[in-house]
């Protein structure tokens, strides 16, 4: 009796966090013979111009095209994203993705208590042993990673080569070894062509609360600005749109993350490294539609158009050809293996 109060308990926990739910689709409940999917969203939510609108667009992707309903959920504290996730998992969808490394230990708890559920989890952090080589998560659950770091090294060379100055910017949302990833990338890029460049890197907070917080990443772009820098880079959600604004203020450039931030400061964004959250999320609802899901580790990179960066009529001005050629050689050299890009400090 107890077990099963305290089940109750959850379940009600979990219909309190999904007050917030947005549906989308025909319907909300599972049939138990449709393309269910439950999309528990990052701090930040929908509508952070960046990461969780990525998982969106895919989504949105998926219903269009093939037919999916999605239940979406934006929490609120860390309870809510657990309880979101326990709630859609009890209800039988046929795939629940979590969006961010901060559901990892979550997903992994569930995959085992679930084994007949199929879970994502974007940026999952994987474990690894003793012998240096990376744990794979349960079969069911997909680890949906990115090389940032290849993108991050493709921006940090243009920031170098077009910005006009001896110091280049980073800003990081929590410090954490996922941002690492950002850093150590953007890094590379940046002595890869110009080895006297200086980085000067910072980081909003320690906790995932460092991923809103404009204020702090206003306040961080303006010091590095008034120190010499041209163009900064970011990595930390909605903080970075404090960066966009000191950009604005001061005519310097911004360099936007994960989805094309072109928007955010019209004229000052010189690139976005674009983290293609939106096909990795398609891909893997799609796989569960052709009854080809798998879980394990799964890699999106520059070969796998999972990382990109931004040349469109919006920035082509800033950008000198010979810039431009020489960032498709460097691409080209990171598909083929002839440059390995450090994806840790």
């Amino acid at each position: 009796m107890r077990k099963f109060l305290a089940f109750i308990g959850v379940l009600l926990a979990a219909h309190v966090a999904l007050m917030f739910v947005r549906p989308v689709g025909a319907t909300v409940t599972p049939t138990g013979d449709g393309l269910d999917i439950g999309i528990v969203f990052d701090l930040g939510g929908r509508g952070d111009k960046s990461f969780n609108d990525g998982a969106y667009i895919g989504a949105a992707r998926a219903i269009k095209e093939l037919g999916a309903r999605v239940r979406f959920v934006e929490p609120g504290e860390g309870s809510d994203r657990e309880a979101g996730l326990r709630l859609l998992a009890a209800e039988g969808m046929k795939l629940v993705i979590g969006i961010g490394f901060i559901f990892t230990d979550d997903l992994t708890e569930l995959a085992q208590e679930y084994p007949n559920v199929n879970f994502a989890g974007v940026d999952y952090a994987v474990s690894i042993g003793k012998d240096g080589k990376p744990i794979d998560p349960p079969a069911n659950l997909a680890a949906l990673k990115f090389r940032e770091e290849q993108g991050s090294f493709l921006v940090g060379a243009m920031a170098a080569l077009v910005g006009d100055s001896k110091k280049v910017g980073f800003i990081g949302g929590m410090d954490s070894p996922l941002i690492h990833k950002f850093e150590s990338g953007y890094r590379a890029g940046v002595k890869h062509v110009c080895p006297d460049c200086e980085v000067i890197a910072q980081y909003a907070g320690v906790t995932p609360e460092a991923f809103r917080n404009p204020g702090r990443g206003k306040e961080l772009a303006l010091s590095q600005y008034q120190q010499g820098v041209n163009v900064i880079y970011h990595a930390s959600g909605s903080t970075g749109l404090g960066m966009f604004e000191a950009a604005r203020s001061l005519n310097k450039f911004g360099i936007g993350v994960d989805a094309d931030q072109f928007n955010e400061a019209p004229g000052h964004v010189l690139t976005s490294m674009v983290k293609r959250v939106d096909n990795a999320v398609f891909d893997t609802i799609k796989r569960v539609k052709d009854g080809t899901f798998k879980g394990g580790i799964h890699q999106f990179g520059l070969a796998q158009d999972g990382v990109a960066y931004v040349y469109d009529e919006h920035n082509k001005s800033l950008i000198p050809d010979a810039v431009r050629a020489r960032l498709e050689l460097l691409r080209a050299d990171i598909i083929a293996g002839r440059i390995t890009v450090p994806s840790a400090r």
